[in-house]
């Protein structure tokens, strides 16, 4: 049985004392969930402080992006080493990053590679617009970004790394997939590509999870389903309760 993984992303929220409160709450949440992996991403200036706080508790660090490049002129930009020297995991690939600031599925293979380069876990996002899902087209969007994104891996590489379904549609917009329909895709969809690319025990390996609009209410549903390892969590992850309850609907899995 894959060990189910919940990782909240703060996304640009929180201030640094807002950043420190919240984690103080959730340190003992998320360790009584012993059963699961998780992971904070709060916004780059907070992961040093938090970082600080999560040292020896068992919870993982992760940033929200990062540049492929070691170093350089690159402006405004944070490198896999800086990333790597406080955090475990990035987030790479979301479909914000892609609306808003020009991600392609060739960049973000950039940063899985770099990413793995530097010893980070990426989390890599893939997910349908909803124009994309009303016109049938989720099997071709989807497969196209597992297989332009994860190309080029080692088998060992990408037996470790995440990938996480968010449906761009459900997104922050209350109105998330159903969870028999998200664990469709990932067993008709997602599962087949990796198995083409890396072969049956990748496949079978690889942890996914899913994120558009989990919430304490229905994450127990998600978690229900046999190809679901866990959750991408946004807004909820904001409120120590909501994120807390989810991690505890995961724990609930294994037990």
């Amino acid at each position: 049985m894959r060990k189910p993984f919940v990782a909240g992303n703060w996304k640009m929220n929180k201030t640094g004392e807002d950043a420190r409160t919240l984690v103080s709450q959730l340190i003992p949440e998320l360790q009584a969930a012993s059963q699961i992996d998780s992971a904070l991403c709060p916004p780059f200036p907070y992961l040093m402080a938090v970082a600080n706080m999560l040292s020896g508790t068992g919870i993982q660090l992760g940033a929200q992006n990062m540049y492929w490049e070691e170093s350089g002129a690159y402006t405004g930009e944070v490198s896999p080493k800086m990333v790597a020297e406080f955090c475990q995991c990035v987030i790479l690939g979301h479909s914000e990053r892609r609306a808003y600031f020009g991600e392609t599925d060739e960049t973000v293979n950039k940063k899985v590679k770099a990413a793995f380069a530097a010893g980070l876990t990426p989390i890599v996002c893939v997910g349908e617009t909803l124009e994309e899902n009303e016109a049938n087209r989720t099997e071709e969007v989807v497969v196209r970004q597992v297989k332009e994104g994860l190309k080029g891996l080692s088998v060992e590489q990408a037996m470790t790394l995440v990938v996480a379904y968010e449906p761009v549609w459900a997104i922050g917009t209350g109105r998330a997939a159903t969870a028999e329909g998200a664990n469709a895709v990932l067993a008709d969809y997602i599962r087949p590509a990796l198995q083409s690319m890396y072969g049956p025990e990748v496949a079978q390996a690889v942890r996914i999870q899913y994120g558009g609009s989990v919430n304490a209410k229905n994450a127990a549903e998600f978690f229900a389903q046999p190809d679901i390892d866990g959750a991408l969590v946004g807004g909820a992850s904001l409120k120590s309760a909501d994120f807390a309850a989810i991690a505890k609907a995961a724990a609930a899995r294994v037990k």
